[in-house]
């Protein structure tokens, strides 16, 4: 038994932090009021200041397991979500070999079983990745998986996708699109502008990304299919997306990522490789206007993207260096320390958008703070700060933008069915 006491309680449905002691039994939330009294066999948690939320769900994150374990393994990535606030993640199959097939879907499966958090897997449209055959799909969906998607690369021919959407929407699974013409990416190490130009790297224009956008919903409306537009990084892209779904008769949704919120292309100064990532980072103007969608509703999810590399890949030239930074250790306390702190939004928004929406997008229940609900939630200090060393970090690989940053707000507690994983 728990007994958290003093705690403000938030929720997806309103902006007020609701105070109330808390206690759990038995893996489950058994009361929740303040004239509640602390039993005798209970543990006491004074919560006095800190914020009760539901643990968050992360819908794309890459724990490079089958293949690059270097950068990240199943039980790696788990230790960093926990880190992070997160108890629940769905992993991107472009691993080594893919994660086209029952065999390999199953490997990894069991790997997470293994770990304290839910760990769900996407599986590849097509085999190896390669955008020419459908791969073994009903295997897959046969083992639970949901979402299909070549992630890291757009399935080159649409007849493929569109031919993938008939055939798989009839198992109620769905389709999530890394949009990119690479012909038009091209070495998709930073965004067209003023600072491509500046470093001297040829640039890569937002519309490789807005074109595939519209083709995949297109596609998407035409057969009936379910489309996730995933790390959206673009104004114009995200604008595509609200007005297809403003016409209301095509199941669009959309996630965007922390870093495409927070950063822009004048952060990358002097080719500093923690900011490359793909989509790149944009312009300010479309951090402003994703952040206006966000509020608006326009993303259904904020997720991660949470890409491991080693550091000396990382060291590598600016062309280089691989794509992707990592995100579930960072990711909760960024944005209250930039957005929540600021009344730019309030933590209603985040339960939601990482929490709550996430794991009803994956066709699973959200965890609540409520009674007989699952007892899945973190304790937040917005009082406290985190520096984000090497000796903090979980992960198998530190590029961030954050490493060795202070940012206010610290996860002091987190708990699933009952079980503390984390305890600061």
């Amino acid at each position: 038994m728990l007994f958290l006491s003093n705690c403000l309680i938030a929720s997806e449905d309103s902006p007020a932090l609701i105070p109330a002691h808390v206690l759990v039994e038995n893996g489950r939330i058994k009361a929740i009021g303040n004239g509640l009294t602390k039993p005798d066999q209970a543990r006491e948690i004074d919560a006095k200041g800190r914020i009760l939320m539901p643990a968050m769900f992360d819908a794309h994150v890459h724990f490079r397991e089958p293949g690059f374990e270097a950068k990240e393994n199943i039980a790696s990535g788990a230790r960093a979500a926990i880190n992070g606030g997160v108890t629940g993640i769905v992993m991107m199959p472009n691993t080594s070999p893919a994660l086209d097939n029952p065999a390999t879907i199953r490997t990894v499966l069991e790997a997470g079983r293994a770990t304290p958090i839910t760990v769900l897997t996407s599986g590849c449209i097509t085999k190896g990745r390669h955008g020419k055959e459908l791969a073994a799909i009903d295997g897959m969906r046969n083992l639970g998986v949901k979402m299909l998607t070549d992630d890291g690369d757009s399935v080159y021919d649409p007849a493929v996708l569109y031919r993938a959407m008939l055939y798989s929407k009839e198992f109620g699974m769905f389709f999530a699109s890394h949009c990119e013409v690479p012909e038009i990416a091209g070495l998709r190490a930073l965004t067209e502008g003023p600072t491509a130009f500046r470093l001297g790297i040829k640039g890569s224009p937002a519309c490789a990304e807005e074109i595939i956008i519209d083709r995949d919903i297109r596609l998407a409306h035409a057969t009936g299919a379910h489309i996730h537009i995933q790390h959206v990084s673009s104004a114009l892209g995200m604008e595509t997306i609200r007005w297809w779904k403003d016409r209301g008769d095509v199941k669009v949704t959309a996630e965007v990522a922390p870093h495409h919120l927070l950063f822009s292309e004048d952060d990358i100064g002097d080719f500093d490789t923690n900011y490359k990532m793909n989509p790149p980072l944009r312009t300010k103007l479309d951090n402003a206007k994703l952040l206006e969608g966000l509020k608006q509703g326009v993303f259904d999810l904020i997720a991660t993207d949470h890409a491991p590399h080693t550091a000396f890949e990382k060291s590598q030239d600016f062309v280089s260096a691989p794509n992707g930074v990592t995100g579930l250790e960072t990711a909760l306390i960024s944005l209250y320390h930039y957005y929540v702190h600021s009344n730019v939004f309030g933590w209603d928004l985040v339960v939601k958008r990482y929490s709550a929406e996430p794991r009803r997008f994956m066709g699973l229940e959200p965890v609540p703070i409520a009674e007989g609900k699952p007892a899945e939630f973190l304790l937040f200090n917005p009082e406290g700060s985190t520096t984000f060393t090497a000796d903090y970090m979980q992960s198998r690989s530190q590029n961030t933008p954050f490493i060795n940053q202070t940012l206010r707000g610290s996860i002091d507690l987190v708990v699933k069915d009952g079980t503390i994983l984390l305890e600061r």
